[in-house]
């Protein structure tokens, strides 16, 4: 069963990698499949604002579910309502974070992109729920109370 277990960590960690692989591509960029501006995707690539944002995102969402399974870890809070709101909170916390780095970037060299900025950090917010998900699945199994939420086993 634990050969099963770091089967999951490691397809956790590779979709990890992948996201970001792909979230700072050249010729492909996940980001600009899902949401394009010309204006502001070039000031982002040309920022080298990709790799920051996707950073972020990784270190948020991954750190919540540490944050869930191993600190919090507790027999009181491991419904899937309480999952689910560990969910929602990284699905907030990371569009907040990263609409503050790109403003704050974007303002220091004098550019402003707001509505865009939104728009961006929104469907950022997508990506950290489902990498928040993958690493649910990729680290619930070491955890003492919390390995039956959100799906039992």
């Amino acid at each position: 069963m634990k050969e099963k277990h770091l089967i999951y960590l490691g397809v956790g960690v590779a979709l990890t990698i992948l996201f970001f692989v792909l979230s700072v591509g050249d010729s492909f960029n996940v980001y600009e499949q899902f949401y394009f501006d010309q204006a502001f995707n070039d000031q982002l690539y040309n920022l080298n604002m990709y790799s920051v944002i996707a950073a972020i995102t990784i270190l948020i969402a991954w750190s919540m579910a540490v944050l869930y399974y191993f600190v919090i870890n507790s027999v009181k809070f491991d419904r899937w309502y309480h999952w689910l709101a560990m969910l929602a909170v990284t699905a907030v916390l990371v569009p907040v974070v990263c609409f503050c780095y790109i403003h704050s970037t974007l303002e220091a060299h004098n550019l402003t992109y707001m509505g865009q900025s939104l728009r961006f950090v929104l469907q950022n917010a997508l990506f950290a729920s489902a990498l928040f998900i993958v690493a649910s699945f990729a680290m619930r199994w070491w955890s003492t109370n919390c390995r039956h939420t959100p799906i039992p086993q």
